[in-house]
């Protein structure tokens, strides 16, 4: 089972910036997309961005676009969601994931972590 360890979510005021990591345990073929998803207090889990290992192919959710920036470091195993422009609307515990495809559909991840709490202030 690959675990996945997120760090980097604390408070920030609205315009400023974090950057989110999610270290994986190891490498393997269900690490062959790495994503994160959100999750505000009484609402679902939303995608956000996703990126696959190996070429660094990216989709992003249209609320990410233009104000974060995923990556990955392969050598380490890690993925980064750097957020720019950060409004009150982006607070919520950000959950890194672990999959096959680069999909938003939250199923299709098989691995997640504990999550970080994001939270934007005004």
């Amino acid at each position: 089972q690959v675990q996945l360890v997120e760090s980097g979510g604390g408070l920030v005021q609205a315009g400023g910036s974090l950057r989110l990591s999610c270290a994986a345990s190891m490498r393997t073929s269900s690490t062959y997309v790495m994503g994160w998803f959100r999750q505000a207090p009484g609402k679902e889990r939303e995608f956000v961005a996703a990126i696959t290992r190996f070429d660094g192919t990216t989709v992003y959710a249209d609320s990410a676009k233009g104000r974060f920036t995923i990556s990955r470091d392969s050598a380490k195993n890690t993925v980064y969601l750097q957020m720019n422009s950060l409004r009150p609307e982006d607070t919520a515990v950000y959950y890194c994931a672990a999959g096959v495809r680069i999909v938003s559909n939250s199923r299709e991840y098989n691995n997640w972590g504990q999550g970080t709490q994001v939270t934007v202030s005004s």
